[in-house]
């Protein structure tokens, strides 16, 4: 029968702790002793609702079953994995003991196991692949698709991991690139209202040199922003631009609507979060003053202008510069 084998994050830790201490834990101190709780997902589920009302009821199951997990699913024997970032290390160990609530412990972790503790392993001795596995973001998860390279780890093999080449190298580069453009599109459509998204969008065009105003929501006739070069608007050309705060496909009638709103000399951007029809497209390239701004293109337009973001728009999305590996051609 093949290890169960965990994957556990402990950022809010002294890295040390947990190999000299011999245990893992996890938090979420105020749910109280979880061996008291019935011993189903629903249980689980209400006692943090109960506990921490403020959390968004989509992320409640996930954080609670992260609990449930770590009483009831996870067993003595069981392979556990413990990243530790400060020294680039993957600790690698055995679950000895049940469940057991310790606050007198660590008031921060105090839900616990003892773990014998085999081996410490530099993260550059894995393929990259693994380490993006053990690099989920939920606190605890199974270990499935590099389960054998991990085994390997723990009993002292070679893990067998490939070079870092030029291929790999690109695979790294585009899941960082992914994930950081997933968490842009995520706050602008969960963190934003749809008229605050225009807002957004004047703003974006702002930091591109033109000056922008939001219309009156009650009677804007479909055109959310408009944007000129000069102080006044007087000069042409005049830019109408739609905003759309979806993750949808936008087809070619709603394309053409935009459309149908510019006058004579004046431009229509039409700006979504999400992506447009290949019909939509064949009519921006028959309108030369049509432009169609998808996703992709607006997170490109954000990062070449986020220095010149305000401060309360760099806080719904803190991004930082940093380097990602390249191909060598």
């Amino acid at each position: 029968m093949a290890r169960t084998i965990w994957g556990l994050h402990m950022a809010e830790i002294d890295a040390e702790a947990p190999i000299e201490g011999g245990f893992i834990g996890i938090g979420w101190a105020e749910m109280g002793d979880l061996s008291q709780l019935s011993g189903t997902r629903e249980a689980f589920k209400a006692r943090f609702a109960e506990v921490y009302p403020s959390v968004k009821p989509g992320a409640m199951p996930v954080q609670a079953g992260v609990l449930f997990r770590f009483v009831h699913e996870m067993s003595t024997d069981d392979v556990v994995i413990y990243p530790s970032k400060p020294d680039r290390m993957v600790n690698l160990g055995v679950v000895e003991s049940a469940y057991a609530f310790e606050p007198a412990a660590d008031p921060i972790y105090p839900h616990r196991r003892s773990v014998k503790w085999v081996r410490s392993v530099p993260r550059a001795d894995f393929s990259q692949s693994a380490l993006h596995e053990i690099g989920a973001v939920v606190t605890l998860f199974q270990v499935t698709t590099h389960a054998e390279e991990f085994l390997a780890a723990l009993e002292g093999k070679s893990t067998l991991a490939q070079d870092v080449d030029d291929a790999t190298a690109d695979e790294v580069s585009t899941q960082v690139a992914e994930s950081a453009e997933d968490f842009i599109i995520k706050r602008l459509k969960a963190r934003l209202s749809p008229y605050e998204f225009e807002k957004f969008v004047a703003h974006l065009l702002t930091c591109m040199g033109y000056h922008a105003r939001v219309t009156q929501r009650s009677a804007d006739g479909g055109i959310d922003v408009i944007a000129h070069r000069d102080e006044l608007g007087f000069e042409p050309p005049i830019i109408k631009v739609q905003c759309k705060q979806t993750l949808d496909q936008i087809g070619r009638p709603a394309v053409q609507q935009l459309h149908g709103a510019i006058e004579h000399g004046e431009h229509g951007l039409f700006m979504t979060l999400g992506s447009y029809s290949a019909d939509a497209r064949t009519y921006e390239r028959s309108k030369p003053n049509l432009r169609l701004i998808d996703s992709n293109d607006l997170i490109a337009l954000i990062y070449g202008h986020y220095d010149s973001f305000d401060p309360s728009y760099k806080v719904l999305l803190p991004l930082r510069k940093t380097y990602t590996p390249s191909p060598s051609d």
